[in-house]
């Protein structure tokens, strides 16, 4: 029974994206509820989305692997079912790697495979009652179809609700090493040279976080004799350290890097043919009333790491792609200084200002109001609220969505992923300064963008 609902669901109905509440430049899911972006991939020369996916109903539950491609990380098309639940559980968070030169034997002729680690939730299905979260295999030569490996699960229950398990390459050691949630604040890092046996190196506690990991390594300000490795958690908050490729010495205590309580669970791509480190995350919290399909991911983005007053610390912008979305200019209506009408409400905005020694600049966007405040360099929005550095020079890139705010200010190092729903406002923009008359405008650019979903 289950099989055969399992095929009825294989193929995405047909939808043209046009639906009032779905997002227009954000992944969904054709129906269906999603959350974690999962094994994140470039392979035969597309981008590999999977994520996490309910097939069956748009609450969470009944936990597949949805699969999407596509070319510049911003036009997707959705695929069948990557990964389905069997007798060790149903298929929870994880990720892919290109095992290129076929350590893992899974690969055929000359062709890589593509190699998926994902965690199996015993207990979550009916076939799997009595049996404990362990960790699993699948690959593919193709990209399109995926075979579970037979010696599954490749790492046996550890402890708690182990799972998760982020893959990369340490070149190094010409070793593989794997990041692991395990329970409470701790993780691990587990080796192997074959994909397939995993030896346990080191421990990894990361205080207040828990979830989906992620670990990688960012040169300071673009300089490759400065690196540092980032260890990442499921709320955003990460480390910096150095790292062995057996085990992870933390530099720092844990450092917030999302502020609004919408980003989680991001992961970075394993691989980018540009050399980026690529993020996406699940923009939670993002529950879409009477609709077919529930939450979306966020707006793929590059990760840097800059110096700052407080030493190196990580820098978060859209990826260069999405200005490819633009399409026009917004200009003042007719003559109202500082207000910019949208007929779509799909904005891209950027500013540069000089803030005077008090007051506010207040924006407002598609009828959100947006504030930043100079007497206590505050950003707020809604009732979210993150500091901005010291100064009177700040940035803001604001991308607006029909169902988000992100907020990107200074380069980066502040960033706020808001989930809100429409208004009936008019679309557009408007800013305005209250109190001091000093505040100065390097720049002030609005521009519509296009739909990634129209044809």
């Amino acid at each position: 029974m289950l099989a055969a609902l399992l095929l009825s669901v294989m193929v995405p109905p047909d939808s043209d994206y046009s639906e009032p509440l779905r997002p227009q430049f954000h992944f969904t899911a054709k129906t269906g509820w999603l959350n974690d972006p999962n094994g994140l991939v470039y392979f035969g020369g597309e981008y590999h989305l999977f994520f996490q996916h309910n097939p069956f109903g748009s609450g969470w539950g009944n936990m597949t692997w949805g699969h999407a491609v596509s070319k510049d990380l911003l036009h997707w098309k959705q695929q069948e079912e990557a990964i389905r639940p069997d007798s060790l559980g149903t298929i929870f968070s994880g990720s892919a790697v290109v095992d290129a030169d076929n350590s893992s034997g899974l690969g055929t002729g000359n062709k890589a495979p593509m190699v998926c680690f994902y965690t199996a939730a015993g207990g979550a299905n009916d076939e799997s009652k009595g049996k404990p979260f362990s960790q699993c295999l699948a690959y593919s030569t193709d990209g399109k179809t995926f075979t579970k490996y037979p010696g599954n699960p490749i790492i046996p229950h550890i402890e708690g609700e182990n799972r998760d398990p982020k893959v990369i390459w340490y070149g190094p050691g010409k070793h593989w090493v794997m990041a692991l949630y395990l329970d409470g604040d701790r993780y691990a890092i587990l080796n192997s040279t074959d994909l397939k046996s995993w030896t346990k190196t080191g421990d990894v506690e990361m205080p207040g976080s828990s979830e989906c990991p992620d670990l990688f390594e960012l040169p300071v300000d673009g300089d490759k004799d400065n690196p540092r490795w980032v260890f990442w958690s499921a709320s955003g908050a990460y480390k910096l350290g150095q790292f062995d490729g057996k085990k992870f010495i933390s530099l720092t205590r844990p450092i917030p890097s999302y502020f609004g309580n919408t980003g989680y669970a991001s992961q970075t791509y394993f691989n980018d043919p540009k050399g980026r480190r690529i993020q996406i995350p699940w923009l939670n919290n993002s529950n879409f009333p009477g609709t077919a399909w529930n939450q979306q991911l966020g707006t793929p983005t590059e990760l840097t790491l800059k110096s700052t007053a407080d030493g190196p610390r990580l820098a978060i912008n859209p990826i260069l792609e999405v200005k490819r979305l633009r399409k026009s200019k917004l200009h003042e209506t007719r003559g109202k200084a500082h207000e910019y009408a949208s007929k779509s409400g799909l904005i891209d905005i950027e500013t540069e200002f000089t803030a005077g020694d008090t007051g506010q600049l207040h924006l407002t966007i598609n009828g959100v109001q947006v504030t930043y405040d100079q007497d206590t360099y505050t950003l707020k929005v809604l009732d979210k609220m993150a500091s901005l550095p010291i100064g009177h020079d700040h940035k803001l890139r604001i991308l607006a969505d029909r169902a988000s705010l992100e907020i990107y200010a200074d380069d980066g190092l502040v960033c706020m992923p808001i989930f809100t729903l429409p208004t009936d406002q008019p679309h557009g923009v408007t800013w305005r300064t209250e109190g001091a008359a000093d505040w100065k405008f390097k720049k002030f650019e609005a521009y519509d963008l296009a739909s990634v979903w129209q044809k």
